[in-house]
């Protein structure tokens, strides 16, 4: 695996402030990105270029004690992104040591950034993020759990919440803000086609998808059949949906590409 990079990871995560820590001793294991070297070394900080490798070795030398001056690294949600020490680490990594001490500058964010995350997880989380922003559901519905297994569904549920307000405004007259908006499709088309979709047991038929996916699929029944049926309910077409057959190779593909976006912090 790749190291993260990590203005990357400052881009598509949500920055809440900056701190600076001063030194102190960091967990090596926790060490998972570069701010200018991702192509230097890969996520053990295995050396991918000779002349490291010779680096490595002088500071083999000249610190056989393992002491060695402190690293500099960006804390992001918990996880370190290496301005400066990379053979260093790579050192501390050879020798297994669980700490290695580091001058450090907080970047704050409000997600946990864990030791095995990916630049897909960023991606995951940015489009998360977005669509929750945006649809105003994160404001007006903050417990809401809207979660794909693959981050191209949100964009699509988002033109989908601006439709919903696009309705809105016709009945009401006026353009409801995007909390109003966001609560009413949440209340008023989300939770009812999730409750359809669980009656027909579709969560336990399709354990790889989450609730999220199987509205996304349950919605876009009923949009195909009230062409030719125009009262066609949540129920009919998550009943509709079980009647379709999945293929293995769907399901291998699916799997392939599924990621979870990070976890928010308290």
């Amino acid at each position: 695996m790749d190291l993260l990079p990590f203005d990357e990871a400052r881009e598509r995560l949500r920055v809440v402030g900056q701190t600076y820590l001063g030194v102190r001793p960091i967990p090596v294991a926790q060490i998972i990105g570069s701010l200018d070297r991702t192509g230097d070394f890969d996520r053990n900080f295995q050396p991918r270029r000779g002349f490291s490798r010779a680096r490595i070795a002088s500071l083999r030398s000249a610190f056989p004690d393992g002491q060695m001056p402190p690293i500099e690294v960006q804390e992001l949600g918990g996880a370190y992104f290496v301005a400066d020490g990379h053979h260093r680490i790579a050192l501390a990594r050879e020798r297994k040591a669980d700490f290695i001490d580091a001058e450090i500058t907080q970047i704050r964010t409000n997600y946990e950034v864990g030791p095995d995350v990916d630049v897909c997880q960023l991606v995951h989380t940015q489009q998360q993020r977005m669509f929750l922003d945006e649809s105003g559901v994160g404001a007006a519905r903050p417990d809401a759990v809207i979660e794909f297994s693959r981050p191209g569904g949100y964009p699509e549920l988002l033109e989908i919440v601006k439709a919903h307000g696009y309705d809105l405004a016709l009945q009401r007259g006026a353009l409801p803000d995007p909390e109003e908006i966001g609560a009413d499709w949440y209340d008023t088309v989300y939770l009812p086609g999730v409750a359809a979709l669980r009656r027909e047991a579709l969560p336990e038929t399709y354990t790889y998808k989450t609730d999220t996916d199987l509205f996304l699929w349950v919605y876009q029944r009923r949009r195909a059949l009230r062409v030719t049926q125009a009262a066609a309910d949540f129920d009919e077409a998550a009943q509709s949906a079980r009647e379709q057959r999945v293929s293995r190779a769907f399901r291998r593909a699916f799997l392939r590409e599924k990621s979870r976006p990070l976890r928010r912090r308290g």
